[in-house]
């Protein structure tokens, strides 16, 4: 089915205008002809100069063109190849006036009629552009003419040959995996197909590359171009032979090629968005398409029906319809897995377009192959379920079931191809024009109608799907890069803990050496101390010392204490003590006496003259022997008092109170009140009344014990007798002669004597008192006039 009438290759110069933008610069074709406005190639600049081939050194675009017909030729799709390169406007020799911008950005394009040769033209287009570039001087386009001949000459002597352009098979598969069976059974049936990646020249292989899938396609893309084309389904020719040795004999009678890109449907590698308008026409059924402009993504459900972005290797199905048809069976899931277990096998990083074995398993002839038997398979069954169900297809059968049977068919082998698939694939143009070239054929017949991998769904396929996933997951890089980099940090790990071991314990060593030095500083401080202790035995120093004073006080020499010090503070507190409780004992005395003499002038008791006497001596006498006992005892306080403090008055000035009591005892004594009953009227020893003490309630007559006390009565002989009496309140009076009791003589031939200064401002009151004197008697007016006392704070 090759193209009979030749086109000459034709040359062309694709220059980027900084004004204009991309244009035609040069155009190398027959003489005489210029194909470039003849077929209106406008478009031409846009699909050579792709969307961001400025990024990159060098740039392949591939896309395809309208050729007219003429009178000698029809019309038809020609194939187009372009290389791109940018160079630095400075470096160029003859720079033009239309050079403005730093760079300058031209292609080289190569239009031919047969893909094959775009193949075959892409190493020898790379050279002669670089070559080209490489003298900066674009008006000398001789190198492009000898290209140009060069082609046409290779042309004349080129035989028929079968190549295929595009991307490796082996690099598709181990790419797409099990996917790569869902776009190949995509395009049998026709939808709009959008592929889009950012590098143009891949782009465009993997198109070719999947409709190379189909055997004879690639040489049958005539009306590939333009969706008004329909020159093969009207030229086509039903086989009425077959000659099994011959391949293409086979193919022929097989309905193959399938005509992907026939009325309606186009088949555009790089399509630039100038021909988008063409794309959303009503006339366009189908389509497969390319582009690496980003826009397109932006409305990818109006201009696809499935994208395929090469950026993120992902397949979206946009159409719910086409995803359900497209869902793969247990069969050809089977298929695909195996395909792509072998592929992966043996693969080489090195070089991917060929297996590591060198040998044919694995190879792109054995992946077509496969793709062939799979597609023959394919065709058979769904002839053979034609000939089962002819309702399904509106004719009656030709054959009778019973017929169908002597071929030792089981069931309908078309399922495995999943029946929504083939539902949908009924209703494609390229399954008319099949069923139009086969309608007499017994394809069940020549190949068998049976799927490749027919079967259901196995253990072994759980397996092997199993064990694909662990191996898409990349466990094992994984857990090799997880434990290497385990490994690493470990290693980090254990020189950062020995580090810091080494440098805490060298921290330990710094401390043991500084609490060394400690030591010695304290033994040394310590046994210093120890020396002068001895030689100042008043100043006690510890025997040991505290660890926390040896760190923290080891500088601090501590105080030392005065014994002798304490000593007389102490001795000075007890003397102040004794001295309250005599003055508090006084008190209780003078109180007791008044609540005696209170007693006794009391006018509610009518007592005879002699009870009135000896109830008014008998008093008398014991405020006496209480006053005496008094008197030696402040004597003798006042005495300690000068030994101990420094100020000996501090024990006279208590109180105003206990000078006024003191006074008061003092003057009954030298005015003759504690005299003898008989010389006493009953008129002087009453006096105002005081009220009792709370003290004098509690207490009983002064004695050691609880018993009862006996009354000195003074006899006319002058001798004593003792009576127990005791009073109301339970005290006994106690009656005693000048010469005994106190062993003080009251007559007025001792003479008692007392000195008192009187206070001054600056010493208060000085008491020069001497074991030999008595007390002396105050003035009389003393009660009136207090003597004041110190406060607690030293003043008068």
């Amino acid at each position: 089915m090759a193209v009979q009438h030749k086109q000459d290759p034709i040359v062309l110069v694709i220059d980027f205008h900084h004004a204009r933008g991309p244009e035609i610069e040069h155009c190398l074709a027959d003489e005489g002809t210029d194909p470039a406005t003849e077929n209106d190639w406008s478009l031409l600049p846009f699909m050579a100069l792709s969307d961001g081939a400025h990024l990159s050194t060098e740039e392949f675009s591939y896309f395809t063109l309208c050729r007219k017909g003429a009178s000698t030729i029809p019309e038809t799709s020609l194939f187009g190849i372009a290389c791109s390169r940018q160079i630095d406007s400075s470096l160029l020799i003859n720079r033009s006036a239309d050079v403005t911008r730093s760079t300058v950005q031209k292609a080289v394009v190569v239009v031919t009629d047969s893909p094959q040769r775009v193949g075959q033209l892409r190493e020898k287009l790379s050279v002669v552009t670089s070559a080209w570039f490489a003298q900066r001087d674009f008006s000398d386009v001789d190198i492009l003419k000898k290209f140009r001949e060069g082609l046409v000459i290779a042309l004349l002597n080129d035989g028929p040959k079968d190549q295929n352009l595009g991307l490796s098979l082996r690099e598709m598969i181990h790419e797409f995996k099990f996917q790569t069976l869902v776009l190949f059974k995509a395009l049998l049936l026709q939808p709009k197909m959008l592929f889009f990646g950012s590098r143009c020249e891949r782009l465009c292989m993997i198109q070719f590359s999947l409709i190379s899938l189909i055997p004879g396609l690639i040489h049958s893309l005539q009306d590939c171009a333009d969706p008004a084309f329909d020159t093969y389904s009207q030229t086509v020719e039903k086989p009425t032979s077959l000659k099994t040795s011959d391949r293409s004999s086979l193919l022929a009678y097989m309905g193959l090629p399938l005509q992907i890109f026939g009325k309606g449907s186009m088949f555009g590698p790089y399509t630039p968005l100038q021909l988008l308008d063409l794309l959303a026409d009503d006339g366009t059924k189908s389509y497969v398409v390319g582009s690496t402009n980003s826009l397109l993504l932006q409305q990818k459900d109006r201009y696809s029906d499935i994208l395929i972005n090469l950026d993120e290797d992902s397949i979206v199905i946009n159409s719910p319809s086409l995803r359900s048809a497209l869902v793969l069976s247990a069969a050809d899931r089977r298929w695909i897995d195996l395909l792509t277990q072998i592929v992966n096998d043996t693969w080489d990083e090195e070089h991917p377009s060929q297996p590591k074995t060198l040998g044919f398993m694995g190879s792109e002839e054995f992946i077509r192959l496969q793709f062939e038997e799979y597609l023959l398979a394919l065709l058979s069954s769904m002839k053979y379920h034609e000939e089962l169900y002819p309702c399904d297809v509106g004719e009656s059968g030709n054959r009778s079931r019973t017929q169908l049977q002597n071929l030792n068919i089981e069931g309908d082998p078309a399922v495995d191809f999943n029946t929504e698939f083939l539902t949908q694939w009924k209703t494609t143009s390229n399954y008319a024009l099949f069923s139009r070239l086969t309608s007499d054929a017994l394809l069940f017949s020549i190949t068998e109608p049976r799927h490749p991998n027919a079967g259901g769904l196995t253990m072994e396929d759980v397996q092997r799907r199993l064990a694909q996933q662990v191996a898409d997951l990349h466990l094992d890089e994984r857990v090799r890069e997880g434990r290497e980099a385990l490994n690493r940090h470990i290693s980090t790990g254990q020189k950062k803990v020995s580090a810091a071991f080494t440098s805490f314990w060298s921290d330990i060593e710094t401390m043991r050496e500084a609490q060394r030095k400690r030591n010695e500083e304290k033994t040394a401080s310590q046994s210093q101390r120890t020396s002068i202790d001895k030689e100042t035995p008043t100043s006690p120093t510890p025997s040991s010392q505290d660890p926390a004073d040896a760190s923290w006080f080891a500088g601090h020499q501590r105080a030392s204490v005065d014994m002798t010090q304490a000593q007389a503070s102490v001795t000075v507190a007890s003397q102040k003590a004794g001295s309250y409780f005599s003055s508090w004992g006084s008190w209780a005395s003078e109180k007791r006496r008044e609540w005696q003499e209170k007693r006794v002038t009391s006018p509610n008791s009518n007592p005879t003259p002699n009870a009135e006497l000896t109830s008014s001596s008998t008093p008398a006498l014991s405020v006496v022997t209480e006053t005496a006992d008094l008197d030696r005892g402040r004597r003798g306080s006042i005495q300690h008092n000068s030994e101990g403090n420094d100020n000996p008055e501090d024990g006279l000035s208590r109180s105003t109170s206990r000078r006024k009591r003191w006074s008061n005892i003092l003057l009954r004594r030298d005015s003759g009140e504690f005299q003898r009953r008989d010389d006493v009227s009953t008129s002087d020893s009453i006096e105002t009344p005081f009220p009792k003490s709370p003290l004098s309630q509690g207490f009983p007559a002064y004695a050691d014990d609880a018993e009862q006390k006996q009354t000195q009565d003074i006899l006319p002989d002058g001798k004593t007798t003792r009576q127990d009496t005791v009073d109301a309140d339970g005290f006994s009076p106690v009656t005693l002669t000048p010469n005994e009791g106190l062993g003080l003589s009251l007559g007025t031939e001792e003479t008692v004597s007392q000195t008192q200064k009187e206070p001054t401002p600056s010493s208060g009151v000085k008491v020069d008192t001497r074991p030999e004197d008595l007390v002396t008697p105050l003035p009389v007016k003393e009660e009136a006039h207090p003597v004041q006392s110190k406060d607690s704070s030293g003043t008068n």
